[in-house]
């Protein structure tokens, strides 16, 4: 009896011992998962901020713009939040954008996808351990993420995809997660991650729509209607709030709740215009639309990771081993796949391919939305097929060492001589040559020419545009009285301010066109007219 005593505690003993042991090994990889993570980050956002990439996409000048708006300007406040782009974004910014070096260097605003990018790593390292991955799978499936060069050049600039993918990843692990366990605390935290979604890009409304499905049906299995129409309410009480202030928001500052989507400068106003121009080719065409995604998908993930992405994904679905209400609600990891289909089908979205609708990039970069997904079936099907392996992992290798070579990045394209970048290299030079040293404000709409109003390095508070509030009022209705220059696209109405002063006698007589280029003109008042000028924002406090 003792000796089989000692045997048990002995077992007992060297049982726990493993099992600190294994507890001891996974606190440490995660550590280091966590560290290399945050080691990439910051040297890739010095690599591309040496050679000047960071800011490259206009988009990420005019995001850096809003932000610095909030805390300068002619009238800075939160409203410079606009009604267009979702908020999160540019708040995040807040704590870094009033400085000088910050705002102009981008790091503002890459310092949020920074962040984002390790935490969407570290989740798809936590995803993958919670599906029985090994570590060989959990690591490969982060490196598929984090290796990734257009996610890499995203991370370092001030655009919204890893804030998007971090929020939405997070949203879609606790879901599976609640899935799982059922336990109310994983429920609140999905709704929570989905409500930062929602207030990112409108990608995250509609993972709020399929979560909430699946909510429904995984409550309703189990307990029935009631319980399953309560547990929706309790959760779109959390997760839908981010988009019900969004509606708020609109209405407050706007007077009208569906401003964002329906307004002069609402992506419906900027596809309405390109499809009279003929250049909106998805709309209504379903196969064009699941083509050009695709497309846009392959590029952004490559051949390699998307095809084991694929297998992966067949082999996810068909294991006896993942339970079936896990691949039903990992089917929101799906939802960035079908959102773009569907945004491009009905028109809300425009993408274009080079070679395959027209002659330049637009919006590639919606792609990257995939690759979390993408490296999370990558890193289970090194988990599952073990005689294969080394192969895999050495193709992964080559490939990835072969696209650093060739800095094969369609979001570095796009941004370098895509339509996603506009050239205001020449109108933002001359008004720092030309304007700097000189009083007087600049004229100009920020929903066209943000880009100009960045790159040209003057104050924010010497611009009047549209957030300015009576300044851009009594400018565009007397530009004489406030605008020593006028930057805008002649002939061009989709230009606010040339629509708005176009008619007026003061521009007609009293401005002269000095710099004609390519993106904009630029006007400068006649000498003569000089002392008519406000110089100084004298209309104090405005509502």
């Amino acid at each position: 009896m003792i000796k089989i005593g000692g045997g048990v505690v002995q077992f007992l003993f060297s049982n726990n011992l493993l099992k600190r042991a294994n507890a001891n090994l996974e606190k440490n990889i995660s550590w280091a998962v966590l560290f290399c993570l945050t080691a990439v980050s910051i040297a890739t956002y010095f690599y591309f901020y040496k050679n000047g990439l960071g800011l490259a996409y206009n988009d990420a000048r005019s995001h850096l713009d809003i932000g610095r708006r909030v805390v300068e300007g002619l009238k800075p406040g939160l409203a410079q939040l606009g009604s267009v782009w979702l908020p999160l974004p540019h708040i995040m910014m807040i704590p870094f954008i009033w400085n000088d070096f910050l705002w102009h260097s981008g790091f503002a605003g890459a310092i949020v996808s920074m962040a984002s990018y390790v935490g969407t790593g570290y989740l798809i390292y936590r995803f993958l351990k919670n599906l029985g991955v090994g570590y060989l799978g959990r690591l490969t499936g982060v490196f598929v993420f984090a290796s990734n060069l257009n996610i890499l050049y995203l991370q370092s600039t001030a655009m919204t995809e890893l804030l998007l993918l971090f929020t939405m990843t997070a949203g879609v692990y606790e879901l599976v997660m609640w899935h799982v366990s059922d336990k109310i605390f994983r429920l609140i935290k999905s709704a929570f991650w989905i409500a930062l979604s929602t207030l990112v890009r409108y990608d995250g409304w509609f993972l709020l729509l399929w979560a909430g499905v699946l909510i429904v049906w995984h409550v309703y299995r189990k307990k029935g209607y009631k319980a399953a129409e309560g547990t929706l309410i309790f959760f779109s009480t959390l997760a839908a709030i981010g988009a019900a202030l969004w509606f708020l928001w609109n209405l407050a500052i706007f007077g009208d709740p569906l401003y964002f989507a329906l307004g002069p400068y609402s992506a419906h106003a900027q596809q309405q215009q390109l499809l009279e121009a003929g250049n909106l080719a998805t709309k209504s065409n379903l196969w064009l639309s699941v083509k050009i995604y695709f497309f846009a998908l392959l590029y952004n993930t490559g051949l390699l990771p998307l095809t084991l992405g694929l297998v992966g994904a067949i082999y996810f679905w068909v294991s006896d081993r993942v339970k079936g209400s896990v691949k039903i609600s990992s089917s929101a990891l799906m939802t960035p796949f079908i959102f773009n289909i569907l945004a491009l089908y009905f028109g809300f979205s425009v993408l274009f391919i080079q070679g395959l609708s027209g002659n330049t990039w637009f919006n590639v970069r919606y792609g990257v939305m995939m690759v979390p997904t993408i490296a999370i079936l990558v890193g289970y099907l090194i988990d599952k097929i073990k005689d294969f392996r080394v192969i895999i992992i050495g193709l992964l290798l080559f490939a990835t060492f072969f696209s650093y070579t060739n800095f094969d990045a369609v979001t570095i394209d796009d941004a370098r001589v895509g339509s996603s970048q506009k050239n205001v290299s020449e109108v933002a030079g001359w008004l720092r040559a030309n304007a700097k040293d000189k009083k007087g404000f600049v004229l100009i709409s920020a929903a066209s020419h943000d880009a100009i109003i960045f790159s040209s390095g003057l104050p924010m508070k010497r611009f009047i545009h549209e957030g300015t509030g009576a300044y851009w009022d009594s400018a565009t209705s007397g530009p004489e009285h406030w605008a020593r220059w006028i930057v805008m696209r002649t002939y061009d109405d989709s230009d606010q301010t040339y629509k708005l002063i176009k008619n007026t006698v003061g521009f007609k007589e009293d401005y002269a066109l000095i710099q004609h280029f390519p993106f904009a003109d630029i006007y400068e008042i006649k000498p003569q007219y000089l002392g008519g000028l406000n110089y100084e924002p004298v209309l104090g406090k405005q509502k």
